[in-house]
């Protein structure tokens, strides 16, 4: 699933082609995309057409389009979710879900969605911050971020490191490879209890979170396959720079032990056996 460095990917791109422009129509042609809109199809259409959007924003991974209205689109992009920019007269792709044309007669929107587990919904009266959303914790990119706040709450949370950075609630944005790079960068072992950690240890993997995060969106994201995509259909590249996750058996960079792979969460988690030792004590 694409986690903050994909989707702050996205959200930069269509800032670029979108902000400014006014919705002439939008067409829905999979009622499953627009699933989170209770009122259906027909009312998501005719409550854009006609509007101006005013911005892309995100929170986490989830991305807003404020409206001129005071409303606003929310877009998660779930396992497969594409927002591409199109010339009209380009095909259609297979796996196209909703289009959004524009009153310049312009390049399209397009949100394609082959597993279907992303969608478009509209918020009222969610330009500032939709309240669908409004309970995702700030990501470490933010600039009100707070970091002593986040110390103090990693800190009081009776659970392990991993477990705690994935929390959307505490701090957003961060997912399965982000977590096991900035880990392998702060030296530990994801079933590290967080009540045990001192405080320059979670200031230091803050700081090895923002690091990678920033790192990968210079990237463009991380692409294993062609299901992420930017908004001109370009993968990103950051597996190239994976230090962790994905290379069970090869040698650590920093070591140059094996790194190992771990059951996580029905997922898998990667580390260096020597660099981040299991705790002697696992949290139970």
């Amino acid at each position: 699933m694409p986690e903050l460095p994909e989707v702050e990917t996205v959200r930069q791109g269509l800032a670029k082609w979108v902000t400014g422009r006014r919705i002439e129509a939008v067409a829905v042609l999979h009622p499953r995309a627009i699933r989170r809109h209770l009122p259906g199809d027909v009312h998501f259409a005719a409550v854009l057409a006609g509007r101006t959007i005013t911005d892309v924003a995100r929170r986490g991974k989830y991305l807003w389009l404020p409206l001129d209205s005071g409303d606003a689109i929310i877009g998660h992009l779930g396992m497969s979710g594409q927002l591409l920019m199109q010339p009209p007269e380009a095909p259609d792709e297979t796996h196209l879900r909703v289009r959004f044309e524009f009153a310049d007669d312009g390049p399209e929107l397009r949100f394609v969605d082959q597993r279907t587990f992303g969608g478009l919904s509209v918020s009222e009266g969610g330009a500032e911050l939709p309240d669908e959303i409004a309970h995702i914790a700030r990501d470490p990119i933010d600039p009100l971020f707070d970091d002593e706040l986040f110390v103090t709450a990693m800190r009081r949370k009776h659970t392990e490191v991993k477990r705690a950075i994935l929390d959307q609630t505490l701090i957003s944005g961060v997912g399965n490879i982000y977590a096991d790079e900035a880990l392998w960068r702060a030296q530990l072992h994801g079933t590290r209890p967080t009540d045990a950690l001192t405080k320059p240890q979670v200031r230091r993997l803050l700081a090895d979170i923002r690091d990678v995060l920033g790192a990968a969106i210079v990237a463009g994201g991380t692409s294993f396959d062609a299901l992420y995509v930017n908004v001109n259909g370009e993968s990103g590249y950051f597996d190239r720079s994976l230090d962790a996750y994905g290379r069970e058996g090869q040698p650590c960079h920093r070591c140059g032990t094996a790194i190992r792979r771990e059951q996580f969460m029905n997922r898998s988690s990667f580390s260096c056996p020597r660099c981040q030792p299991r705790p002697r004590k696992p949290l139970r």
